[in-house]
């Protein structure tokens, strides 16, 4: 998937001749609070509603503020992975994409992006999370797969943070989400294989264990 299909059409673009009102309405409507602003179809920056909110004249209009992130954007062509990163570098709540002449294609919105990796990577399917704590050295992915189909179960996805994300041991960590909830027997057999599992989690509710999890993941795949 590319930055072009997770465009939001519904996501209004603001015009520099716009006022600080006009741009806070519409960001009230559509409960955002980032907006695109573009002229004659050439992107000019983004506004934010903290900056909009300093504004005491509400009648001013939006070329004379403080517009950021002129030299910010996707192109249409792009991975949700380096979206991802623009997400995390800069802290934008809506990503401009570009057409390959500049031009301004449209808007993704950050939520949107989070919802793509949310299906993607089955966070919302049923089933338990373990993290290994593995000396990147010796890390198989393909190892490890095997250990845990030859009890039954498939992984549903996984991500992998380098030793230096935690400590100065070395050691890395790999989380996977599995398709099944009764783990015991995959732990016995990772166990038995020599790898460490720093965490288990096969019966906590679902929706707060995976948004920890979730930013988390965030985090390391803008890195």
């Amino acid at each position: 998937m590319l930055a072009i299909s997770l465009i939001n059409p519904m996501i209004p673009v603001l015009k520099p001749t716009d006022s600080v009102s006009t741009a806070l309405d519409w960001m009230d409507e559509f409960g955002v609070k980032q907006l695109i602003v573009a002229d004659m179809g050439i992107y000019e920056g983004i506004v934010s509603e903290d900056i909009l909110f300093e504004i005491h004249d509400t009648s001013e209009i939006l070329a004379r503020i403080i517009i950021q992130h002129k030299d910010i954007f996707a192109s249409e062509d792009q991975h949700p992975y380096e979206l991802l990163r623009l997400v995390n570098q800069f802290g934008l709540r809506i990503i401009p994409v570009l057409h390959d002449d500049r031009t301004f294609a449209g808007s993704i919105l950050a939520n949107d992006l989070i919802e793509h990796f949310v299906n993607e990577l089955g966070v919302q399917e049923k089933g338990a999370v373990l993290v290994l704590k593995i000396a990147e050295r010796s890390y198989s992915l393909s190892e490890i797969s095997r250990l845990i189909e030859s009890n039954g179960t498939k992984i549903l996805s996984s991500y992998y943070s380098s030793g230096e994300v935690y400590d100065p041991t070395n050691e890395a960590r790999l989380t996977l989400k599995l398709n099944r909830t009764n783990i015991t027997p995959i732990i016995a057999t990772l166990e038995r294989f020599g790898y460490d599992i720093e965490e288990a989690h096969a019966n906590d509710p679902i929706e707060s264990f995976d948004q920890e999890r979730l930013d988390m993941l965030l985090r390391y795949l803008a890195t």
